[in-house]
């Protein structure tokens, strides 16, 4: 995937990403994470593989695991409602 070598984390630790909670030194840790995607120039594509690929810890694209997994709830939501109605 040509886009993660754009990616503003390459040089980043990757146990940056997965913090072990979501309380004290975690939630400071998940902090740090999602402040390395401000601005990343490829924060859309890394979101968009990580609800592809159903990735269920870290962060990526600046979402966490319960963010991620409200958005793809929403997405869900959407699709089965535009759907409605239609024979």
């Amino acid at each position: 995937m040509e886009w993660m070598r754009r990616a503003a984390c390459a040089d980043t630790d990757p146990e940056l990403f997965f913090p072990v909670s979501n309380e004290g030194p975690g939630a400071t840790q998940r902090a740090e994470a999602k402040r390395v995607y401000t601005g990343c120039p490829v924060r859309a594509e890394c979101l968009e593989y990580a609800l592809e690929s159903k990735q269920r810890s870290g962060v990526w694209g600046g979402l966490d695991e319960r963010e991620r997994a409200t958005l793809h709830r929403g997405r869900r939501s959407r699709s089965h409602s535009s759907g409605a109605g239609r024979h």
